[in-house]
């Protein structure tokens, strides 16, 4: 049972010190996330988009505890959303957020907008009104600019406020996306009703621990689930973005596209930053559109050991990476 002792450690000020401190922490951490500031991410951005390459930007830090921390998490996209302005980078790189960091996993009494009720939505828990009135100025700026936001999934007891909001920020702008995970026995049902004309939606096989109530807990069984799902969006009209770096997966997700007649720009690969970069330039060079997913920020401690604690196998995962560096 790795998952609850490494999320124990994400949270403890001493682990942090200690981790921090050892040697060879910073040569890991460099090869998973970009930095710790926008000055940081922009030359990683541009050597991205020199090399044919698009990005999704991440700004990390779940854990808050108040309201004035979500404005600040909003605050900080609004920055780096100038920063890509001011760059011309909007049709090259777009952000991907988790509402949790906006104020969603709040608790009633916090879900107020600068220090106002925020007129709670009675069908759905804590800060999901605080959340919607964080994003929305941020899913504006980024339309500004000529690209768009997509909503990161959470764990299950998330998703249909998550799912809520998407749904009310497509009334304005239609181009924002969404995140479905291949492990939940809701997803596809949620694949068949997203999978419409100007839906962008991002597949991915799911990393948080969730019960086997909800979720499917075999390996082989969730990536018959993945290819079942890839299926349902390629034969919708909505397009698809293929979250994975399998490349079983990843050859399959091309034979389905063929099958349904997509040409090699109405659906993209995506893959995180750091691993498995030279597959990245491979699918650019074929002509598809490959996606970056950049996760940067000072609480990059907390990122990365939540993404351990979530799938303990990454901790094999990640070793692998930096062994072979690609």
């Amino acid at each position: 049972m790795l998952g609850p002792v490494i999320l124990a450690a994400s949270r403890s000020d001493q682990m942090r010190r200690f981790v921090s401190a050892a040697p060879g922490t910073k040569q890991v951490v460099s090869r998973f996330i970009a930095g710790e500031t926008v000055e940081h991410v922009v030359p990683i951005v541009l050597d991205a988009t020199d090399k044919g390459l698009e990005v999704t930007l991440d700004v990390v830090g779940e854990d808050i505890t108040t309201a004035e921390q979500s404005y600040a998490a909003r605050d900080a996209y609004l920055d780096l959303i100038a920063h890509l302005g001011d760059l011309g980078l909007g049709t090259k790189a777009e952000m991907s957020v988790k509402l949790s960091m906006f104020g969603q996993s709040l608790p009633s009494p916090a879900a107020t907008l600068n220090g106002e009720p925020s007129g709670l939505d009675p069908r759905f828990p804590g800060g999901h009104e605080l959340a919607l009135a964080n994003v929305r100025p941020v899913v504006e700026a980024a339309a500004a600019i000529g690209t768009t936001v997509t909503l990161d999934a959470e764990d299950h007891t998330t998703l249909d406020s998550m799912f809520a909001i998407h749904e009310e920020l497509r009334k304005d702008f239609p181009q924002t996306g969404c995140v479905i995970q291949a492990y939940l026995f809701r997803t596809e049902d949620d694949a068949r009703r997203l999978a419409a004309a100007g839906s962008r939606v991002r597949i991915v096989k799911g990393a948080y621990k969730e019960p086997a109530s909800v979720a499917i807990q075999d390996k082989g069984e969730i990536d018959k689930a993945y290819v079942r799902i890839m299926k349902i969006l390629m034969e919708g009209d909505g397009y698809p973005m293929i979250g994975s770096h399998d490349p079983r997966l990843i050859a399959i997700a091309q034979e389905l596209g063929r099958r349904a007649g997509r040409k090699l720009d109405e659906y993209e690969f995506q893959m995180l930053y750091g691993i498995r970069s030279e597959e990245h330039i491979r699918l650019a060079a074929e002509g598809h559109r490959m996606r970056v997913y950049t996760a940067y920020g000072t609480d990059w401690y907390g990122y990365f050991m939540r993404r351990l604690a979530e799938k303990p196998a990454n901790l094999l995962f990640f070793g692998r990476s930096i062994i072979t560096k690609n």
